[in-house]
């Protein structure tokens, strides 16, 4: 309770702290005393408190709040990164203008010479200096204003594109991963990876429908959804991910859990999976027999899972130890994260998803202080990882600069 708490107080903290700076400059910075910086104080106000009423509402069954919900906190980054990224050019712009009112202030003429004893003329009265950084008002309004302007309309349009780009088809890859241990006969063998898919109050039954489609135009051997498949329990979102049941494929169709699955009632969401035909690897390893050879592939629970019970954290003696070193051995593990500890058992590669790919640039940035691995194919202490984008999106529905993914992951022989 104390760190439900602690976590609320934290975001109304930074969201309290966010709007007061977007305040400062888009509405007091741009505006004269009066109505109108009313009118935005209080509509400052009521978006920072929609930023923290989405997060709670939406898993209180609030769903109408998301879509605004989510806009807005899109909109909010952009904003912010925009004006911050404004502050140095910002400064030099009023720099400028202040040396330049220094410049043109009149030179005080030089007294002329007055007899002693004479009656000289009557002092000049005294004038108040003007601080140079007041000498023109209008024109810092005006340099507020454009740069209120530029950071509105990029931060639109960023949002814009990014929201065509979330909820369009997810983009289909192919990547080619040579495994040393591979039988030749077993060249070629195809695993069509996908994660994040995030069925919830903004993706219903016909996002799922789309990826399923996209999936079995794949062909694939073995089908891998390498977790986060919910943000929901199985009564609100089980007709949603009914179409699972259609996925094809030759040796079977995978699924570990990711962190979402234990916000979601993991434990129904592990029988409901099962009930459309995935078999859910929760620490367990299977072998699968093809074209004359074998591989082992094994899955793990997600680490957010530890000491939830009945589907507890990964366990990778479990699913890894007691295994033919002979043997390739591919690992579905949800967080990338995962490979400090599978490369200890001599992974060969491990499929994960987890971190979106960044989903909205440059947050990418920030998740690379977490994770090892981004996107795209990579190594951790000898052990191949390849981190998909993932199908959906969570929170906010916008995705720049890493495009909705399912991808064909082929093995090849050496």
């Amino acid at each position: 309770m104390l760190s439900v708490l602690g976590f609320v107080g934290a975001l109304a903290l930074i969201t309290g702290l966010i709007h007061l700076y977007l305040w400062k400059r888009l509405v007091r910075d741009t505006t004269r005393p009066g109505l109108w910086r009313r009118v935005g104080g209080v509509t400052a106000l009521v978006l920072a408190l929609l930023v923290p009423a989405t997060l709670a509402g939406t898993r209180g069954g609030l769903h109408w709040l998301a879509w605004p919900g989510y806009l807005w906190l899109a909109l909010m980054f952009y904003l912010l990164v925009l004006l911050v990224v404004l502050e140095v050019p910002m400064l030099v712009a009023r720099l400028v203008l202040r040396r330049r009112a220094v410049t043109a202030e009149p030179t005080a003429a030089a007294p002329e010479p007055v007899l002693v004893g004479a009656a000289g003329p009557a002092d000049p009265p005294a004038v108040d200096a003007v601080a140079p950084d007041d000498h023109d008002p209008s024109r810092r309004l005006l340099l507020a204003r454009g740069a209120a302007i530029f950071a509105g309309l990029t931060a639109v349009g960023v949002t814009g594109y990014g929201v065509r780009t979330a909820l369009g088809p997810p983009q289909l890859d192919r990547v080619r991963i040579p495994l040393a241990k591979l039988p030749r006969s077993m060249d070629g063998l195809r695993i069509a990876t996908v994660s994040d898919i995030h069925l919830g109050p903004l993706l219903g039954r016909a996002h799922t429908e789309r990826i399923v489609a996209a999936i079995n135009r794949l062909d694939a051997d073995i089908v891998a959804v390498v977790g986060d498949l919910v943000d929901g329990t199985v009564a609100e979102l089980g007709e949603a991910a009914s179409p699972l049941r259609g996925l094809r494929s030759r040796y079977g169709s995978f699924f570990v859990t990711g962190n979402h699955e234990y916000y979601s009632g993991v434990e129904e969401w592990v029988q409901e999976v099962d009930r459309l035909g995935l078999r859910v690897l929760q620490n367990k390893r299977v072998e699968i027999a093809a074209r004359g050879g074998v591989l082992d592939l094994a899955g793990v629970n997600d680490v957010s899972g530890q000491g939830t019970g009945l589907a507890a954290g990964p366990d990778y003696a479990a699913a890894l130890g007691d295994r033919d070193p002979s043997r390739p051995v591919v690992l579905l593990a949800h967080q990338p994260v995962a490979a400090v500890e599978a490369a200890k058992y001599g992974v060969d590669l491990q499929l994960s998803g987890h971190t979106h790919g960044g989903q909205i640039v440059p947050f990418n940035l920030a998740v690379r202080l977490e994770q090892p691995i981004v996107s795209g194919l990579g190594e951790v202490d000898g052990t191949k990882v390849y981190v998909t984008n993932g199908a959906g999106f969570w929170g906010p529905p916008v995705r720049v600069g890493a495009p909705p993914q399912v991808t064909l992951v082929e093995l090849r022989a050496p």
